[in-house]
């Protein structure tokens, strides 16, 4: 594998790592919100799905931008 490959899949796994954690933030947030009596509790719940759907959407997109291969001249 050469090092361009390799590079790659680091940033491909990144990317799709942040989208794993985001995923698992967000269904404990809804399990948190669901099974919560107190409602901070609930609030927390749904600030953490909130926030985690926000790192699913705007994290990976971001990681790309920023590693995007600049345009040739």
């Amino acid at each position: 594998m050469s090092r361009d490959d390799a590079l790659a899949r680091r940033r491909w796994l990144g990317m799709v790592g942040s989208r794993i954690v985001g995923s698992a933030g967000a269904v404990f947030g809804l399990v948190l919100a669901a099974r919560a009596h107190d409602w901070p509790v609930k609030v927390l719940g749904v600030a953490i799905t909130l926030s985690a759907l926000a790192v699913v959407a705007i994290v990976p997109a971001s990681l790309a931008h920023r590693w995007r291969t600049p345009p040739q001249p």
